[in-house]
């Protein structure tokens, strides 16, 4: 046997179990008075376990399965020819290979499997769909999985079964046009399927919200900041993440239009709708009519001086049928916010930025699962996912 193709089964047959947890505590900063209860939470550093040959570049996306199951979706190319030595021809180290870019895992942190690439996309026009660079992931109430991409031509949202067999696609790789277009996407970020629509973030090259109906596909509507029309003038040139960090980009909490990242869409359980505005340092609530339409309710400003990366990239929410608790992932700060969702007061926050558990660098999506527990993705050099465990009310 190979020195090199044996060492790799030794890592395999050594990889740690599931059941080795590691809980360890997580930075925390109490806003609320005194005596205020909230969330509390600490870190899995054990969690997930991947297989002992397989790596995660960026993780750009989390979602919580119904089952509580944990989907992710990375980027391949984000990882370099020395983390995947394993992966070149001939094999020039004894780990690793990248992870398929969608990545299956159970709530105790099993690997389930994973699947993606344009070998599975459908070709347009001879264009294949399978984005360049994957943003976003949602699961449904189906268990098929959505995603997006920012890349270079990623104008398209891609529909999943679980098994990784294509359902169908919104807008076409390669195709853009602009806020006012009502069959093409623009980078599309997020994406959620629920009450009979389909939302899309959009996201990196326009500027807007656009739905679909989720049974016919057909356009339903489209909007801007404050649930204006989309008038914010779009990306010229596809997305790199320079611009993430460009300095001429300083937020405004209070602009009429949304900044150049719409970064997240994600409905409440009673008709609401919040929006990331990520590079104006705020969400944008909406309510949800019947007909799908949306109406401006508020701004909800987070760390509103912050500069470089800026704060509010995605939203979610403790499982209870209220919502109580909402959690906001701030990339620049490298934390959660914990809010109050009825009244959207600050009572604290969780993480820091760095590298350790429980410490965030380019800290991107966020979700829950029916226990409570966050599951938190990063970008750039983080390339991880972590699970928060949720520790009890305190």
């Amino acid at each position: 046997m190979r020195p090199l193709l044996a060492a790799a089964l030794l890592l395999t047959l050594t990889a740690a179990t599931p059941d080795e947890r590691a809980l360890a505590p997580l930075a925390f900063e109490q806003v609320a008075p005194a005596g205020t209860k909230m969330p509390r939470f600490k870190v899995d550093a054990a969690w997930p376990t991947m297989p002992a040959d397989l790596l995660l570049g960026q993780v750009s996306g989390v979602a919580v399965a119904p089952d509580d199951s944990v989907w992710v979706v990375h980027r391949p190319h984000s990882l370099t020819a020395t983390d995947t030595g394993l992966a070149q021809s001939p094999p020039i180290a004894v780990c690793c290979k990248p992870a398929p870019p969608v990545v299956h895992f159970a709530s105790d942190g099993r690997y389930l499997g994973g699947w993606g690439g344009p070998d599975s996309a459908p070709s347009v026009g001879g264009v294949n769909q399978w984005p360049a660079s994957l943003h976003g992931i949602f699961v449904d109430a189906a268990g098929t999985v959505w995603f997006g991409g920012n890349g270079k031509d990623d104008h398209v949202v891609l529909n999943y079964r679980a098994d990784g067999t294509f359902i169908r696609a919104f807008g076409q790789r390669g195709k853009t046009g602009g806020n006012d277009a009502t069959d093409q996407l623009g980078n599309p970020s997020d994406v959620n399927h629920s009450d009979g629509m389909v939302l899309i973030s959009d996201g990196y090259v326009n500027r807007r919200v656009i739905g679909y109906d989720a049974r016919t596909n057909g356009y339903k509507g489209r909007w801007g900041a404050y649930a204006r029309p989309p008038i914010a003038p779009t990306r010229q040139g596809a997305f790199d993440q320079s611009h993430a960090v460009d300095p001429s980009k300083i937020a405004d909490p209070k602009a009429q239009t949304f900044a150049d990242i719409v970064h997240c869409v994600v409905p409440t359980k009673d008709g609401h709708v919040y929006v990331c505005d990520r590079n104006n340092n705020r969400a944008q609530l909406f309510k949800r009519g019947k007909d799908g339409d949306l109406t401006f309710v508020r701004d909800l400003v987070i760390a509103g001086e912050t500069g470089g990366t800026h704060t509010v990239t995605d939203i979610a929410f403790s499982p209870d049928p209220d919502q109580t608790y909402l959690y906001v992932a701030d990339m620049m700060n490298g934390r959660i916010w914990i809010l109050e969702r009825k009244t959207h007061a600050v009572l604290g926050a969780i993480g820091r930025v760095g590298r350790q558990a429980g410490q965030f660098t380019w800290l991107h999506s966020i979700d829950t699962d029916s226990e409570g527990n966050i599951y938190a993705t990063e970008v750039n050099t983080g390339r991880r996912v972590q699970k928060l465990v949720f520790t009890g009310i305190q």
